[in-house]
């Protein structure tokens, strides 16, 4: 019984082992964050352009507001501190501030329910994508 016991423990102790080194054999691949959650990472991100429009993430989330109509309150929304997101089609990103620069980004604070044009990498883990805004520029107008 003993011998049995010691067997199932050793072998319930080898499963540990061998989940934790595959773990952390992921993680330092880069496809796993230390929770063990699957995430997309890039060894070199280049810059992006993106057109949308610039909506506050907590209005739009929340209740689909977005617009001309929609421009008053997402201004003090973003002005109180909520996100910003670029709607850009039916995806939506997260407007991440560049730590070497931030003029971009508290220049889109000013543009609340515009058609803008960002630059910057972007980034997705766990169906979350973001972009770190590096440039920014409203939208030219379409030709009729």
């Amino acid at each position: 019984m003993k011998r049995a016991l010691s067997a199932v423990l050793l072998a319930v102790a080898v499963l540990f082992a061998v989940n934790a080194l595959s773990a952390e054999k992921a993680e330092k691949a880069g496809k796993m964050d230390m929770h063990g959650t699957k995430m997309e990472m890039h060894a070199e991100k280049k810059p992006v352009t993106i057109k949308g429009e610039l909506v506050d993430m907590g209005c739009y989330i929340e209740q689909g507001a977005m617009g001309a109509k929609h421009k008053e309150c997402a201004e003090k929304c973003i002005a109180g501190g909520m996100p910003m997101g670029l709607l850009s089609g039916k995806t939506l990103y997260l407007i991440t501030m560049n730590h070497d620069n931030p003029d971009a980004f508290n220049k889109l604070k000013d543009m609340a329910s515009e058609m803008v044009e960002v630059t910057g990498t972007v980034a997705e883990a766990n169906g979350m994508k973001a972009i770190d805004v590096t440039n920014v520029k409203l939208a030219a107008a379409a030709a009729k």
